[in-house]
């Protein structure tokens, strides 16, 4: 088998076993129901400002809150925000991130609950893109110091009895690891397990473990990985999800959706956080929603069947079928839906001109409709001999990803290589809760690598909104892009400008450029890493000032913010001109 993965079941949800993690009183791992937190963009020296904000985070069902702390002094007054929500009744344990200073996580260690570490700039230096040419030996020493360092830090975590999240961006993997392993997965894995293979050998186990990117594929296979890595290590530390530089609106919703909803699925994640270019507290109930509808598949009927053996659960690929028309083969997946107003979101097939045959009716040519239940050794036999057939698979299981990744296994298995359309028939009472669970249960099959369409059904919502969130997931999971690409950070204190209006400008002034990845990035934390994986990308440099990207050279510097939006635009069109 092919599988390569560590206990985890393809078709029945059981949640991964880990260790109980402590954060202020709040219990996260070791079967505890799943966290949901968010993170502050004010700044962390407004005490009053960041004070509301977490309440307001918390008044809408956060666990746990992140301030950003970019020197001492941050990590300092996080005592004061600490008293004062305590004098106004909330108790929210509170989580200071760092980046590029290892001294201030010492400090934050006696003000906050949890320190969040980054093991691209902990110890090593900002990422430059620059290849250095290490011997076994000088990279066996750059480990030493990192080991040094960091134990140096967990000691007094140990005696403050705070826990700590090592947290890795594939944004900010540091030059070492980058010239040591590529910019790979293994190389985001491994960046990780450094700083966990310490944890682990100095006995501390409050640590949270985080692998966050903005291309959902990448996140979602990357943490299967480090999973199975931890596992042959033993090491059981509770994972904390999130899907960085989402976005905003639909777009943010349903990639975020996408992301972690894949990894719940298969019971990975103990904590997460939905990562939106707006208020923070809108994104609680978007990460509860998520939680709950996926949570409750605990104890759902088993699910029976047999992985293909050619299916990679790390490395997926799109499953290989013969084409009917324009569905499957090498063809992008389709759209099946209602007839739009809206060009962009122009459904591929209207579901009413499609008429549904059962297996046992079924001609060459057909629209067939399938459940694994259908699935019989007969009828197996019958779909074996139908030609030009296009699968539509359906499932009202509790747990609609597990039986319908059975489905198709199923027919890998038995040779079968028409397409299979993934047909979902909800019954929401609004677009967003849709959106949600539609982009939760479809996605992680397109990132599986099993589907060649998609068809949503709900009684609310027109067909332009229900198209748009077929198209929208299809976009998320990078099977079919059909509009531009915006890699929006959510801001925090350390945003350099007004990122949810300048976000808002550049879509108005970029959206009609199909295809086109921008990145929109408050400072440079994640945002030349992020820039890689980006056409052009909008940074913060300094307050009030933008740096632009092409791709991951910084082509103009210090730009006022004022002229910043035009300047994007100028580099774009003139390199269109090329």
């Amino acid at each position: 088998m092919n599988i390569r993965q560590t206990d985890i079941d393809l078709f029945n949800y059981v949640r991964r076993a880990t260790v109980e993690v402590n954060v202020g009183g709040v219990k996260i791992g070791n079967g505890h129901a799943i966290k949901v937190q968010s993170m502050t963009n004010t700044s962390t020296m407004d005490t009053e400002g960041s004070v509301e904000q977490v309440m307001r985070i918390v008044d809408k069902g956060g666990e746990l809150v992140r301030l950003t702390t970019q020197g001492n002094r941050e990590a300092v007054n996080l005592g004061n925000i600490k008293e004062l929500l305590l004098a106004r009744g909330y108790r929210v344990p509170l989580v200071a991130d760092v980046h590029f200073n290892a001294s201030v996580a010492d400090t934050a260690t006696r003000y906050a609950d949890k320190v969040r570490v980054n093991p691209g700039n902990y110890v090593d230096t900002a990422r430059t893109f620059k290849h250095i040419d290490y011997t076994d030996a000088e990279y066996a020493n750059e480990l030493v110091r990192l080991r040094e360092r960091f134990v140096a830090f967990l000691n007094l975590c140990k005696a403050e009895g705070k826990a700590v999240r090592v947290g890795v961006n594939h944004g900010s993997l540091s030059d070492r690891i980058m010239s040591r392993y590529g910019d790979t997965p293994s190389g985001v894995v491994e960046s990780c397990m450094e700083f966990l293979r310490i944890c682990r050998d100095e006995n501390f186990k409050d640590v949270v473990v985080s692998i966050k990117t903005s291309n959902t594929s990448m996140m979602v296979t990357t943490v299967r990985r480090l999973v199975r890595v931890m596992a042959e290590e033993r090491i059981s530390y509770p994972l904390h999800l999130g899907v960085t530089e989402a976005g905003d609106a639909e777009d943010g919703r349903i990639k975020s959706a996408v992301g972690i909803g894949a990894l719940l699925a298969d019971g990975i994640g103990d904590t997460l956080r939905v990562s939106l270019a707006e208020a923070p507290e809108n994104e609680i109930p978007v990460a509860k929603e998520l939680v709950d509808y996926i949570s409750v598949r605990a104890g759902h009927a088993v699910i029976d069947a047999q992985p293909y053996d050619g299916f990679n659960y790390e490395e997926p690929v799109r499953r290989a079928t013969v084409a009917t028309g324009i569905v499957g083969g090498e063809n992008m997946p389709v759209v099946i839906g209602g007839i739009s107003d809206d060009e962009a979101v122009k459904a591929d097939f209207l579901a009413s001109d499609i008429e549904l045959k059962q297996i046992g009716s079924a001609t060459d040519g057909a629209f067939v409709e399938i459940t694994l239940k259908d699935l019989t050794v007969e009828n197996i036999e019958k779909l074996k001999s139908l030609k030009d057939v296009v699968l539509v698979a359906s499932s009202e299981h509790l747990n609609p990803v597990g039986e319908l990744r059975a489905v198709v296994h199923m027919l890998a298995n038995n040779g079968i290589m028409a397409p299979v359309v993934i047909r979902r028939t909800y019954n929401e009472e609004s677009v967003e809760s849709l959106r949600l669970k539609a982009a939760a249960d479809l996605g992680v099959l397109l990132i599986d690598g099993l589907v060649d369409g998609l068809w949503i059904e709900n009684r609310v919502g027109t067909a332009t909104e229900i198209n748009s969130i077929a198209f929208g997931i299809l976009q998320a999971t990078r099977a079919r892009i059909s509009k531009t690409e915006y890699i929006a950070c959510p801001g925090c204190g350390r945003t350099m400008y007004d990122l949810q209006g300048t976000l808002a400008r550049i879509k108005v002034a970029t959206s009609h450029l199909k295809g086109l990845k921008i990145g929109v990035m408050g400072c440079i934390v994640n945002g030349p890493g992020e820039m890689a994986d980006a056409d052009y990308g909008y940074v913060g440099a300094a307050r009030g000032k933008v740096s632009l990207y092409r791709k991951k050279e910084c082509v103009e510097k210090n730009i006022p913010e004022e002229e910043a939006i035009e300047r994007l635009l100028n580099l774009i069109e003139s390199e269109s001109r090329r």
